[in-house]
């Protein structure tokens, strides 16, 4: 039971790893002293692989959650419907100030839907990203996300640009940087050394001379056996110039599987891992030459590591990642993706500078003015 003079209390939501990241530093801000807020965190359970979970968990030193629904895998209507489903007793349980979530994943949407049915204020971090591509289940997700929120925390300029376009009144828009970037400048010290996860995972020699990391999952590439074929291929062909290590995601290994391609990408200078922690993805990506990726955070991370990106997209929701920062997109083009990597490997690739607010203190800022916005919430009520 919420008492009339309590501090606000604001529910965290997590669901899939790409949340952690962005949620430590914000679990941080909200418990130090003097925030005047409580907050408690729940994760639905989206991400099903408990030994990752704790291994994030522990490595970015994010409290165990206070409420775990334990959702697990399934398809999109099923996960975002078990979801809404366990999420609503929560609510009526603990009867937040307001709701937060952050990113773009299935729980992201499932908990804002069922916490503004029930007349709860909604506060989205990482607001306004648009690819222009709504094939991707993420972009409907932060299209109605932000439709849905009371307070929309941005990373770039161009969020802000979107949001307008798409009604959102201005006030409720706030600037505050990117928290994926606070939660790498934290750890960057702690960022276990790539000669220890390549060590540990058999590497040849050749590996300790350089290495390009490589990341692919998203369903447009992987899903397809043609797709995904012509990407192995160039890859294995690149990999003769350039060693690379491939942290393998379960689903991606699955389809390459199922199309038959364990041979071709056997054929390369490739070296396969298990999915990896935060602190040795770190480690693997701040010394890497260059990093072939369709993942939207990593586009982040090498930019703010300064490391050359190639993006394996059509699109990227984060253009300053283009714009000002490391990262370039090539789509699966083979011809683009081989001219891409010989620019970096023949002239270093662009070499980008930090974007405005990087700065590893956004989760600060938006801490602060969700304590505003409470304090005049509650003047308004009391007014009232």
């Amino acid at each position: 039971m919420v008492h009339q003079n309590s501090p606000p209390h604001i529910l965290c939501v997590v669901g899939a790893r790409p949340n952690f990241m962005k949620i430590a530093p914000i679990m941080r801000a909200f418990n130090a002293p003097g925030s005047g807020i409580t907050a408690s965190l729940l994760h639905t359970g989206q991400h099903y692989d408990a030994a990752m979970k704790h291994s994030f968990f522990e490595q970015l030193h994010i409290p165990e959650p206070d409420v775990d629904l334990g959702v697990g895998s399934g398809s999109h209507a099923v996960q975002t419907a078990q979801i809404m489903q366990l999420f609503e007793p929560v609510l009526d349980e603990r009867k937040p100030s307001a709701v937060l979530v952050v990113g773009d994943v299935n729980s992201t949407i499932a908990c804002a839907l069922v916490a503004v049915k029930k007349q709860i204020p909604v506060v989205h971090v990482e607001a306004g990203l648009r690819s222009g591509d709504r094939s991707m289940p993420e972009e409907i997700n932060r299209i109605l996300t932000d439709q849905l929120s009371d307070l929309l925390f941005t990373t770039e300029a161009s969020a802000a640009d979107n949001l307008h376009r798409e009604g959102i009144a201005p006030e409720k828009i706030h600037f505050a940087g990117n928290v994926m970037i606070d939660t790498l400048l934290y750890n960057l010290a702690s960022a276990t050394p790539p000669r220890q996860t390549l060590a540990a995972a058999g590497a040849n020699a050749g590996f300790a001379e350089g290495y390009g990391l490589l990341t692919l999952h998203r369903p447009s590439n992987v899903d397809d056996p043609a797709v995904l074929a012509r990407l192995l291929e160039v890859l294995v062909e690149l990999s003769q110039h350039t060693p690379l290590v491939f942290p393998v995601h379960p689903r991606t290994r699955g389809c390459i599987t199922a199309a038959g391609l364990d041979g071709l990408l056997a054929s390369g200078n490739i070296l396969t891992l298990p999915p990896q922690g935060y602190l040795e993805m770190l480690g693997l990506m701040r010394d890497a030459r260059l990093v072939l990726t369709d993942s939207g955070g990593i586009q982040e991370e090498t930019t703010a590591l300064g490391v050359p990106c190639i993006t394996l997209r059509e699109s990227t929701e984060r253009p300053i990642t283009v714009a000002q920062g490391t990262n370039t997109i090539v789509g699966t083009d083979p011809a683009a993706i081989r001219a891409a990597f010989a620019d970096i490997a023949n002239g270093g690739g662009k070499a980008g500078r930090q974007p405005e607010l990087w700065d590893g203190a956004a989760a600060e800022r938006i801490v602060a003015v969700i304590a505003r916005w409470c304090a005049a919430n509650a003047a308004a009520g009391q007014a009232a």
